[in-house]
């Protein structure tokens, strides 16, 4: 299992984490801390537990446990803020990252300001809900046929209602008058000085993901799960 960059594995490490199914509470089996202590690489410890081919999604979830446990709280944090799609731990971390950085930013700026960081608005992020759906029916059309036309228009219409909802379900959007940087602030700073604390605020956070990046490709090389350090 190799992934083509360290930002690739963080992202797929912590997606794996957000999902609930067998194959992450299998991945359990491929990890032992005892095979930290002795320098054994996840492809050494495949190997030696007879596995040949093992699902992506243990290999993901044993790489979130690995950088969890090899990184600073710090940095841990920055990169669950940043990627991980998981809304509870999210959350946690955003909080978490509040605490780390230096401002003369309110307290309600700094919230704002690195959760929209850790959140930025999306274009089209918000799916319209359908709430009706249109037909064309032959004026001529006897009732049965009518009748069956709208059947199967709101059938459809239900089915793509639902396929919607699942898609966004997971996802954490917010309202876009949160990204207004006039609610940010409740004293009338300057925009100026609203301009610059958040500049300050989105560099230092930027800041931690880039360290904790750093940290995490020397762990990954370490493992043999890099393209360039498998080649």
């Amino acid at each position: 299992m190799i992934y083509p960059s360290v930002l690739n594995a963080v992202v797929s490490a912590l997606a794996a984490e957000a999902i609930d199914n067998t194959s992450k509470q299998a991945w359990q089996k491929l990890y032992n801390s005892a095979d930290e202590e002795e320098g054994g690489d996840l492809a050494t410890l495949v190997r030696s537990r007879g596995t040949d081919t093992i699902d992506r999604t243990q290999v993901d979830c044993w790489v979130s446990a690995r950088l969890h446990r090899a990184l600073e709280p710090k940095h841990w944090n920055a990169l669950v803020a940043k990627y991980s799609t998981h809304k509870g731990r999210k959350v946690q971390a955003i909080s978490a990252l509040q605490a780390l950085i230096s401002t003369p930013a309110p307290k309600l700026f700094l919230y704002k300001a690195t959760t929209a960081w850790a959140i930025p608005q999306l274009k089209g992020a918000r799916p319209k809900v359908m709430t009706s759906v249109s037909v064309e029916i032959p004026l001529d059309a006897p009732d049965w046929r009518r009748e069956a036309v709208v059947t199967a228009a709101l059938a459809a219409g239900q089915a793509k209602v639902k396929k919607d909802e699942s898609r966004s379900a997971g996802m954490i959007v917010l309202k876009d008058s949160f990204y207004d940087m006039n609610t940010w602030d409740n004293d009338g700073t300057p925009e100026s000085t609203r301009r610059r604390w958040r500049q300050s605020i989105q560099k230092s956070a930027d800041d931690l993901v880039n360290e904790a990046l750093a940290h995490a490709c020397d762990i990954l090389e370490a493992e043999g799960l890099l393209m360039d350090s498998a080649a």
